[in-house]
């Protein structure tokens, strides 16, 4: 009885590699711009493949050295794009056998002894392919002399030579060996494309599996067919003949529940502290990992962002999301603001780098989560200067705003006063007392004409012609202003580091803040100081006023090396 030998095993990557063109997936371009230069005979006498690890450049390669030694069963044929199968050499190059197909590692011979040794064999014609053809992978590893041997063959090689490079790293590769060149990048494969390659293996292998399960691993592949071949591998091993389910999915790789995720995010954004906490330490218990997690929140955050700025865009989760999840990720768009989504997205990018790095890396998320969810009370920017420039004052709590405190407080709750002139913050002094946000602004009367420079600016300023009114203080010498009611005339003097455009810019500026027409003339002499200098003058003033007081002349004496930096006034 003789004993079957079993074939040993063959790893998805290795088993499912394209061998042609049309099996490539998710890189059209190159397919497209290949397939036409072959076919019309402008094949170029060297390529550089460059993208992320796993979509392909290998492969590549090795598909048009197949290409273009195509010469088919009966050995007459020319350079094909499509199939290669029946061809012995081509076989011999896919099993990486043939002589006249040299692969070479760069990261592992990197000096210029090693270029020397394909300098040398470049000269001899190919022994039975039509082309001689170097595969350098990895190539921006080579040395720095390694890439000046390489440069006088690489720009002129003999007809019967191509050299095809590989990188991951195009930006170390030297910009003389680029331009000698023929350049593709490869781009990551979407996860539709990876879902519907993953769910073809799987028939292939007889293996049953749920849709949402392969989105996950299509999701966790990041856009590498290679990565995401040994995650399914690694999901076949471990759910067996029963198929491969999203729970056991989730499981092997550390991931939570969308629509759960989406929970955890919801509260957060709305402030739900406790909830939220909940969520995540539940996520942390079946097995989710922290790190993954606050990814998915960075993921979640940038589809609502697209959904807030653009709210009928077509598939804004490009298939990351299932229909439900997608609606309610619409809907939850719809309620926020777009400052509160880049402020969520900012606090989240940044704990992320924490969650991976700390020694605790649930305890990071939650120092995360709570991070967040503070913040989401913030009031944003543009509702404060809206609420000091009418002089309301007090912020209310609610969406977008600080909730200082619970409602029904009653007398324990004081008010937090922000005087606009730099004074302290004072708080009143209940048992239990809790602050609650008011901004009390400056009195200041309104400017309705314009009869000075410093009208001018006090103008722009209430109409947040901030970058305008800065300019004038800073660049603009006055010569002469009049006003009639109706319209003015302004004559100026610009410093010579004002912008460009600041002339043509300054009298339709000033139109516009005031209601009037303003024509503003600019002239080579004369002038006043600048608001600045003004300033700045009256500050010398009042530094040399102080300097003369005896104390001061005292602390000076006593202390020759003392330096006067600056006045700060502060009132109790």
């Amino acid at each position: 009885m003789s004993e079957v030998k079993k074939q040993a095993y063959r790893v998805l990557a290795r088993k499912y590699r394209p061998l042609n063109f049309d099996e490539l997936i998710g890189q059209e371009a190159l397919v497209r711009t290949l397939s036409n230069a072959i076919e019309s005979g402008r094949v170029a006498h060297a390529f550089m493949l460059t993208g992320v690890r796993g979509v392909g450049k290998t492969t590549t390669a090795r598909i048009i050295a197949k290409a273009l030694n195509y010469k088919g069963e009966n050995g007459q044929s020319g350079p094909t794009v499509g199939d290669t199968s029946d061809c012995k050499l081509c076989q011999a190059i896919s099993e990486d056998r043939h002589p006249d197909v040299i692969e070479m590692d760069a990261a592992s011979r990197t000096g210029v002894d090693d270029i020397r040794e394909i300098l040398d064999g470049v000269r001899y014609a190919p022994n039975e392919a039509r082309y001689k053809i170097y595969i350098i992978d990895e190539v921006h590893m080579l040395s720095k002399n390694a890439f000046n041997a390489l440069l006088k063959t690489l720009e002129e090689p003999p007809e019967h030579v191509k050299f095809i490079f590989a990188t991951t790293e195009i930006r170390k590769v030297p910009i003389t060996v680029l331009s000698r060149c023929q350049r593709f990048d490869l781009r990551r494969v979407d996860v539709p494309a990876l879902s519907t390659h993953f769910t073809s293996i799987c028939e292939k292998e007889g293996v049953a599996c749920e849709p949402e399960a392969i989105a996950m691993v299509a999701r966790a592949a990041d856009g590498s067919v290679r990565d995401g071949l040994s995650i399914l591998d690694r999901a076949i091993s471990l759910c067996g003949k029963e198929g491969i389910t999203a729970s056991q999915v989730e499981s092997m790789l550390g991931l939570a529940d969308r629509a759960r995720n989406l929970d955890l995010l919801e509260n957060v954004l709305c402030g739900n502290t406790a909830e939220a906490l909940e969520i995540m330490d539940e996520l942390y218990r079946s097995g989710a990992d922290p790190s993954v997690v606050v990814q998915d929140l960075l993921d979640l955050t940038h589809v609502l962002t697209k959904l807030r700025a653009v709210p009928n865009i077509k598939n804004a989760s490009d298939g990351a999301l299932a229909a439900d999840v997608q609606a309610r990720a619409g809907d939850l768009a719809g309620k926020l603001s777009m400052p509160t989504l880049a402020k969520a997205w900012q606090i989240l990018l940044k704990g992320l780098n924490e969650v991976r790095e700390a020694p605790n890396p649930q305890a990071a998320a939650e120092m995360v989560i709570i991070r967040l969810a503070y913040a989401a009370d913030l009031p944003d920017p543009s509702d404060l200067m809206k609420r000091l420039k009418d002089g309301s004052g007090a912020v209310s709590a609610g969406a977008g705003a600080v909730q200082g405190a619970p409602a029904g407080a009653g007398d324990n709750v004081t008010a937090l006063h922000v005087p606009m002139h730099g004074a302290p913050m004072r708080e009143g002094k209940g048992a239990g007392a809790k602050p609650a946000l008011a901004v009390v602004p400056e009195s200041a009367p309104l400017v309705t004409a314009i009869h000075s420079l410093e009208d001018a600016v006090a103008m722009l300023e209430q109409e947040d012609e901030v970058l305008t009114a800065s300019n004038i203080v800073q660049y603009v010498h006055l010569v002469r202003l009049e006003n009639k009611g109706d319209k003015g005339r302004m004559e100026v003097r610009l410093d010579e580091m004002a912008p460009p455009r600041m002339a043509q810019d300054l009298g339709p500026a000033l139109s516009r803040v005031s209601g009037q027409h303003w024509m503003v003339s600019v002239v080579s002499a004369g002038g006043e100081p600048t608001i600045a200098q003004k300033i700045q003058a009256a500050l010398d003033a009042e530094k040399a006023d102080i300097l003369a007081m005896p104390i001061m002349r005292q602390i000076m004496e006593v202390f020759p090396d003392a330096v006067f930096k600056s006045i700060e006034r502060r009132d109790n």
